[in-house]
């Protein structure tokens, strides 16, 4: 399961997405009179050591969503403060059918995040049949999420709902599409998604550019940008990439104007340029009124659209319009029979927060996972169930 939730400073579940998602596999589990045993990391608890050198269990322990898991489910959860051992052994030998266990955070033992056998070989001894559900760790080879499914047969593991609809949704994309096929990619840096971008140009009928990205580009064609993000090493990598959409004869658009600031803050002067035509002092935040008109006339007309990535700096309210723009448009054109594949960070913010997820076909759990296999790689995550 995928249960790292964010949590306020006092430890309160402030977005409950990814749980919800795992509900129907444990609720199906427990309703063919199985038990559960559920493993999960939350946050990354070896980046913020205590001052003593140790890891910070009362800020990281899954205990934290235990109560919210137990009202979900209708169920009374149980929790194990270990993840292998004595305790964990024992706890999970005493599971009744319909009953529910908690591990301790994977990544409270250093054998998870290397794969370690020893740790895998402990886990898959609790267990007779395997399920991971974990899509957003599906790029991890990771004890708990790759290794553990080596120790069962074929037909003792296997995918959870949520992650067999990621898998189906994105190969749907990659695979099978509905044409015009349309990727709306944003984000901060073209290093970010330099192999998401190749790969795109190879089978996508258009794609429009958002976000910090577009001003590389928009520099390698000799515009002028001001202070806007530029990464100075990939400006020839843009233009091959220009030249490359151009040869495959696809629509790849820049935004044609900005909303732009003074400086990077969300009290700061704003204003709008031609983006190829930013005053020296200004930098591009979002999108222009111009560039929606154009990318929303497009994603209009397309009957499949993928969709990774802010289209400004989307934290700040001034620079989230492009985002929300994009967001209507998507959940608008998904409406008129479009299929629609939502994945990254802010681009699934943005649907959750403006109410439209229920409107996508299908908003993705797994940022960089997604970001993976759209990329053509092999997750270990899956391709371990899949051996």
């Amino acid at each position: 399961m995928d249960f790292n939730v964010p949590l306020d400073s006092n430890n309160h579940i402030t977005d409950d997405t990814r749980i919800r998602g795992a509900l129907p596999t444990i609720k199906h589990i427990l309703d063919q009179g199985g038990a559960a045993i559920l493993m999960s990391h939350l946050g990354r608890p070896t980046k913020k050591l205590l001052p003593d050198g140790s890891i910070d269990k009362e800020k990281f322990t899954l205990h934290h969503v235990v109560g919210h898991l137990s009202d979900l489910l209708g169920v009374e959860v149980q929790f194990c403060d270990e993840l292998v051992g004595e305790k964990a052994t024992k706890m999970a030998a005493a599971l009744q059918p319909g009953q529910v266990l908690i591990l301790e955070n994977t990544r409270f033992e250093p054998g998870e995040t290397k794969g370690d056998e020893g740790l895998a070989r402990q886990l898959a001894e609790l267990a007779d049949v395997y399920v991971n559900d974990a899509f957003g760790t599906a790029h991890r080879a990771h004890a708990s999420t790759t290794t553990v499914a080596h120790f069962f047969d074929k037909g003792a593991k296997d995918f959870g709902f949520l992650m067999e609809a990621e898998v189906k949704n994105a190969s749907k994309v990659l695979n099978d599409p509905q044409r015009p096929l349309t990727a709306i990619i944003g984000g901060a840096k073209v290093s970010d998604k330099i192999l998401l971008l190749e790969r795109l140009i190879d089978f996508v009928d258009n794609l429009l550019i958002g976000g910090g990205m577009a001003y590389t580009f928009l520099k390698a064609q000799g515009g002028k940008v001001g202070n806007s993000l530029v990464e100075e090493d990939k400006l020839e990598l843009a233009l091959k990439l220009l030249e490359k959409a151009k040869q495959k004869g696809v629509q790849l658009l820049l935004p044609e104007d900005s909303i732009i600031a003074d400086k990077f803050d969300a009290a700061a002067k704003v204003s709008s340029a031609n983006s190829l035509a930013i005053p020296d002092g200004w930098m591009g935040l979002d999108i222009g009124e111009k560039a929606r008109m154009a990318y929303a006339e497009v994603i209009r007309n397309s009957k499949t659209l993928l969709w990774n990535g802010p289209m400004g700096v989307f934290e700040m309210e001034n620079f989230a319009q492009g985002t929300k723009a994009i967001a209507e448009v998507v959940a608008q054109a998904t409406k008129k029979g479009a299929f629609s594949l939502v994945g990254g960070g802010d681009s699934v913010a943005a649907v959750n927060q403006m109410g439209l997820a229920e409107e996508i076909s299908h908003v993705s759990t797994g940022g960089g996972a997604m970001l993976e296999f759209l990329e053509g790689k092999e997750l270990p995550g899956i391709k371990a169930i899949n051996d």
